[in-house]
């Protein structure tokens, strides 16, 4: 952190606001946000893009009290994606205007305009066409889901119909919570504009949304890579159709808990992983059995059973075992993926 910054970033700050000014009345207004939002403040006079450049890579929220030109060319050679980006609020050295720059609803800029609006006594100036409009803002709603697009364009194309129409039709293969006013439920999967499912369908019409749904248990042998680990559980989802986006966890034996390749690979991934002890996995019943396994490990199966304790009540079996060098595994759907409990000891 350079010279200019205050407040509390080496004192464990979570470094999740910074401030940023360059006149004499910015800096003024500028340390009065830090304090009152808890953040960092830098003052950035003559040194204003290698700050910016700084403050882009280690904050996730934005306050540049400068004009939003300034801001705009400053930024520019930063940006990568709106799902990477930081939220950038530009506000007058006055807080007359708190404008929500960039990232205004997946990085909460919209949230963080008003947040600075109250503390400055102004106002919050917001342009994404759902808050002006009254339309549910559908990155929000699907970030808090767990819904990931499978194509990002079809995915801008449905939020740009929402705007346009003020309504669209949704199918989904689960049990949906009370979906806002302007989100209708469809019976027909072909013709419905939002598609909840973790299957893949071949010229899909509508933009599928794939539900944080389907476990993947997996087996494998002591030192496999995490490199294998993936080719395996790539090639079982593209065996049956299923959308890797749509895997909520990894599920496995207790006796791989500090198997490297398979902590390798859930952490690539951002997956947790459920381990069951083999009583757990001995009570599962209807899976296939593999004497070679049992003598190994106790347990009569490993990936069939972890994948269906880890999906929990009335989990079905979409990928039965497969058999890959070194990797063994099969995927199981949970029931009601926006409703669900986790029955055995995780590991990040």
């Amino acid at each position: 952190m350079p010279a200019s910054a205050t407040n509390t970033a080496e004192a464990g700050s979570s470094r999740r606001l910074a401030v940023v000014a360059v006149s004499r009345g910015g800096c003024v207004l500028g340390r009065h946000l830090a304090e009152a939002l808890g953040g960092d403040f830098f003052a950035a006079k003559g040194r204003l893009a290698p700050t910016m450049a700084e403050v882009w890579a280690n904050y996730r929220e934005m306050v540049c009290i400068m004009a939003t030109g300034i801001v705009v060319r400053t930024v520019a050679p930063l940006l990568r994606d709106k799902t990477l980006d930081p939220a950038v609020v530009v506000c007058d050295e006055l807080g007359l205007f708190a404008i929500s720059l960039l990232s205004g609803h997946l990085g909460g800029a919209n949230q963080l305009a008003r947040r600075v609006a109250v503390a400055t006594g102004g106002q919050a100036v917001l342009t994404t066409a759902s808050d002006v409009l009254g339309r549910t803002a559908l990155d929000l709603w699907c970030r808090d889901l767990g819904l990931v697009p499978g194509d990002k364009a079809a995915f801008t194309r449905a939020m740009g119909r929402l705007v346009d129409q003020g309504a669209l039709t949704i199918w989904s293969r689960y049990p949906l919570p009370k979906l806002p006013p302007d989100l209708h439920p469809h019976l027909d999967r072909a013709t419905a504009e939002l598609v909840v499912d973790s299957r893949l369908v071949p010229g899909e019409r509508g933009a599928v949304l794939h539900p944080r749904s389907l476990v993947v248990g997996i087996g494998c042998n002591r030192g496999t890579a995490a490199g294998a680990i993936a080719a395996a559980v790539e090639s079982t989802c593209a065996t049956h159709g299923l959308a890797p986006r749509a895997i909520a966890r990894l599920a496995s034996i207790d006796l791989k808990r500090d198997e490297a390749g398979l902590l390798a690979y859930a952490r690539s991934q951002g997956l947790d992983i459920d381990f069951y002890d083999k009583d757990a996995l001995n009570r599962v019943e209807g899976i296939a059995a593999s004497a070679i396994v049992e003598r190994a490990t106790g347990a009569r199966a490993v990936a069939e059973p972890a994948a269906l304790l880890g999906a929990g009540p009335g989990a079905a079996l979409l990928a039965a075992k497969m058999k890959w060098t070194d990797v063994t595994t099969a995927v199981a759907e949970i029931a009601d993926p926006f409703a669900t409990t986790t029955q055995g000891t995780r590991t990040p």
